[in-house]
């Protein structure tokens, strides 16, 4: 099978009870964000500008489990913000299992491995000593790590645990020097691989999210892909990047950029992904392929906001996870206070001039599994696609140069701490390398300086600090 299968009839028993019951709006997958503090600034996130007067503030546990009931969602997705920065993020991934969810958590990578480390110390036992040594032999874990976690974990906390109820959803936008552009900081790709790569030799669940965006190179997604496939993760999440508010905010007062030049309309969407059919044969791709023929420019969808409804320190945010009209106490509330019918697109028309380029999973993959827009055929095809075999991993990935920036010292920032450091501020750029998009990464790597520049400014500040 393509996914669990109880996962997948789980899912299916949901679906199948509102529908018998006629209920006309119902929660598919919780996003839960418990804060919205985060160690990166990712280009194109609005969450930490949106939410900048409150970064501080959390969700109690009480109020995130309880959430997670009030909905009755049968996936949590637990994001942010960071939330393995969140101080009892153990006990809430603990909390949404004891209430038989399916549980992703949905990180930066940058403390996974450390949460990993956690886990083996709290089980640690003489029996585990070939699997430190494999982590050492790897460099996964120091020497400092393994003497640690034979000493064992005595804090009477719970930590994250292998289970086929919770997966690792561990965001990826690129190769590294793409990805890394896009994080804001460098080294962040290499320890989002070797947290992926030790997650998977202790037996855990791990699938990659990623965002495409109007310089995302096709040809390096897909070689991502066979990347991440040669690693054994279990399945990708992708969706195009949407220019809401908060984010088109922040590129132009903090980066200065046009929202135009960096985000989809609907037409460079289906462009970009006129080869998710064919991925979704090579690789595990999540989502239905009624979504997928969505995304393809095949057919129409209806925006299901209401299904990935959101859940913060605010409240209900509505209408959805990128839109914010207001925040709501109780999910019914949202549910029967907002006029449903004033969003999305319907036959190619945007009732709210929002939501005109947005095609983005969190509102639309769910409209493929409840049959909104139905064609002959779609209930097959989506049980097809769930009860086909799992592609095999694609080993040969791992010959792809992944590795193309900050570990071969060609990272973004390479350029303007050698202009610091040795004088140069004449060499090449790194974002001028004569239209050979393979040799730093793909399109992040067009010729445009200014962010080279700021760059460069931002150094040169640092240095007189």
């Amino acid at each position: 099978m393509r996914f669990p299968l109880a996962l997948t009839v789980k899912i299916a028993r949901h679906i199948i009870k509102h529908t018998l019951r006629r209920t006309p709006r119902f929660a598919l997958v919780l996003q839960l964000e418990p804060l919205h503090t985060c160690n990166l600034t990712c280009t194109g996130c609005g969450r930490i500008r949106e939410y900048s007067t409150s970064l501080k503030d959390m969700m109690s546990l009480e109020d995130c489990l309880a959430s997670a009931q009030e909905c009755g969602a049968p996936m949590v997705s637990v994001c942010g913000g960071e939330p393995l920065i969140y101080p009892k993020i153990e006990e809430l991934v603990a909390g949404l299992l004891a209430q038989q969810r399916i549980v992703y958590i949905c990180t930066n990578g940058m403390f996974m491995r450390k949460k990993l480390k956690e886990h083996l110390a709290d089980t640690y036992s003489p029996a585990q000593e070939p699997t430190l040594a494999r982590l050492l032999a790897e460099k996964l874990i120091s020497e400092k790590d393994a003497e640690i976690i034979r000493k064992g974990k005595h804090d009477g906390r719970p930590t994250i645990k292998p289970s086929k109820w919770l997966y690792w959803n561990v965001h990826i936008d690129g190769l590294e020097y793409t990805h890394d552009l896009i994080v804001e900081r460098e080294g962040v790709f290499k320890e989002c691989v070797e947290a992926v790569r030790m997650a998977k030799l202790l037996g855990y669940q791990v699938a990659t999210n990623t965002t495409v965006y109007k310089e995302s190179d096709v040809k390096e997604i897909e070689q991502m892909f066979e990347f991440f496939s040669s690693l054994g993760v279990d399945g990708h999440t992708i969706s195009p990047g949407y220019d809401y508010d908060a984010a088109k905010k922040d590129m132009v007062k903090r980066l200065g950029r046009q929202p135009e030049d960096f985000f989809l309309t609907r037409a460079m969407t289906i462009q970009k992904f006129a080869k998710i059919q064919e991925w979704a044969e090579r690789f595990t791709i999540f989502g239905t392929p009624v979504y997928q023929e969505f995304l393809a420019g095949k057919r129409e969808l209806t925006c299901t906001a209401w299904a990935i409804p959101t859940r913060n320190v605010r409240g209900w945010k509505a209408p959805c996870y990128l839109m914010t009209d207001g925040h709501y106490e109780r999910y019914q509330e949202m549910l029967d206070k907002v006029d449903w019918n004033k969003y999305g697109v319907v036959n190619g028309i945007a009732r709210d001039h929002r939501c005109e380029n947005c095609m983005v999973h969190c509102g639309y993959d769910p409209s493929g599994a409840l049959g909104t827009n139905y064609q002959r055929g779609d209930t097959w095809k989506n049980i097809r696609y769930n009860f086909a075999a799992r592609p095999k991993p694609y080993t040969a990935g791992r010959q792809v140069k992944a590795f193309n920036g900050f570990s071969i010292g060609k990272g973004h920032l390479a350029e303007a701490n050698a202009a610091i450091n040795a004088d140069l501020a004449g060499a090449k750029s790194a974002f001028q390398n004569n239209g050979n998009k393979g040799d730093s990464g793909g399109a992040c790597s067009g010729g445009d300086t200014s962010q080279r520049d700021d760059l460069l400014v931002k150094v040169r500040a640092a240095k007189k600090a």
